[in-house]
């Protein structure tokens, strides 16, 4: 009986799990994912087509013709990496219509014609475009 009781004790002190959505420009050509959970959030924002390289050291290799994603914690810089062949968007649960500024997780985001520039806490940030993806 007293394992019983310890083992349900155990249960109710789980932290829960991170909440996770996602959300995609009008155009569909960025989506993002966010997650917030009891030690911070983070965001990944993945442009698929793009008509100029990208102003980041890190993806000097990634060809134009593949999608880049850029990731960042609410603290901290932020990092990027080439996308796979294969990406290609998922079906985000909403859209972040132009001239739109959302605040969430430690994160503000805003959505323009002119692209998608997201900033944590510190600062730190990038902006996605067709002609432009850079970090700051």
């Amino acid at each position: 009986m007293l394992i019983r009781v310890i083992a349900s004790c155990s249960l109710i002190a789980t932290p829960a799990i991170a909440d996770v959505w996602s959300f995609n420009t009008p155009s569909g050509n960025i989506e993002c994912t966010v997650g917030e959970g009891f030690e911070g959030s983070d965001i990944e924002c993945t442009i698929f087509q793009r008509s100029q390289p990208a102003r980041v050291a890190s993806l000097s290799g990634c060809p134009v013709s593949r999608g880049v994603s850029f990731y960042m914690r609410n603290r901290g810089g932020v990092s990027a990496i080439c996308a796979g062949p294969e990406a290609q968007p998922t079906g985000a649960q909403g859209v972040a219509e132009y001239n739109v500024e959302g605040k969430f997780g430690g994160f503000t985001c805003y959505s323009a014609t002119s692209g998608l520039q997201c900033r944590n806490e510190d600062g730190h940030g990038f902006h996605l475009s067709r002609a432009n993806q850079q970090v700051f």
